[in-house]
């Protein structure tokens, strides 16, 4: 037999198939802690509780296709770097049915972010507090702006305990720590950034000193404007190509 009389001859009923979905964990910085955005589930299973903007993928759409589809239906983000993070498959994830997610993780600017809130008034900015140091791992816990705390649907609380994860895991030896900063940047902003990302204070000399050694950062020449103080001098990420 030819391929083509195979699958000519071949019956795609043959296996049962699980439905795709797409997460989208979309993370910014606020006072100092990573933030997500939520959107509130109007219809059931879990009608009323908030989410990770998400939807299903299409039988013709290719899944990131699909994740920048729900970037700009659920999100209101035109575009944004978005990067898979991990799939989850646990049986029983979805009351519905069998549904395997494929969460994507973007991180966004501050103005991204706000502009995102504004154009999309049903999101929520979500605060994310997490009790564990280092790499351990473990459940988040996430709050509304007003500190109250939150349950999400689904798995989604396990999703950003994965996004977490995987922040501090990439934050030693990629760019990753660049993405919440402006182009030009203080040393005091860039450290901001990594102490919210690893969830703890770092020595300040020490840490400054790290960041000119891996030869990421470059000075500008320049100072930022309208401190009270003196001017801190501003740095701008190195492209390491």
């Amino acid at each position: 037999m030819t391929e083509a009389d195979f699958l000519n001859d071949y019956d795609p009923s043959a296996f049962e198939r699980p439905s795709v979905t797409v997460d989208l964990v979309l993370l910014g910085l606020h006072q100092g802690q990573p933030t997500a955005l939520l959107a509130k589930r109007e219809q059931n299973p879990f009608a009323g509780q908030w989410a990770l903007p998400g939807g299903f993928v299409r039988i013709d759409e290719a899944v990131d296709d699909a994740a920048k589809r729900i970037l700009h239906d659920k999100a209101g983000i035109q575009s944004a770097h978005l990067e898979q993070l991990y799939t989850f498959g646990s049986v029983k994830r979805d009351p519905r049915m069998r549904i395997i997610s494929v969460a994507y993780l973007g991180l966004l600017a501050e103005d991204s972010f706000a502009s995102a809130l504004k154009g999309t008034p049903s999101l929520l900015a979500a605060g994310i507090d997490v009790p564990w140091t280092g790499e351990k791992g473990g459940p988040v816990e996430v709050q509304s702006p007003d500190g109250k705390p939150l349950f999400l649907a689904f798995d989604h609380a396990e999703i950003l305990a994965m996004a977490i994860l995987r922040l501090r895991g990439k934050l030693d030896y990629s760019d990753v720590g660049f993405a919440w900063l402006p182009e030009n940047f203080t040393l005091r902003q860039l450290q901001d950034v990594h102490e919210a990302i690893l969830g703890m204070s770092l020595n300040k000399p020490a840490f400054r000193r790290r960041m000119l050694d891996k030869g990421w950062i470059e000075g500008t020449g320049e100072r930022e404007t309208g401190a009270s103080f003196r001017p801190a001098e501003l740095y701008r990420f190195k492209s390491q190509n």
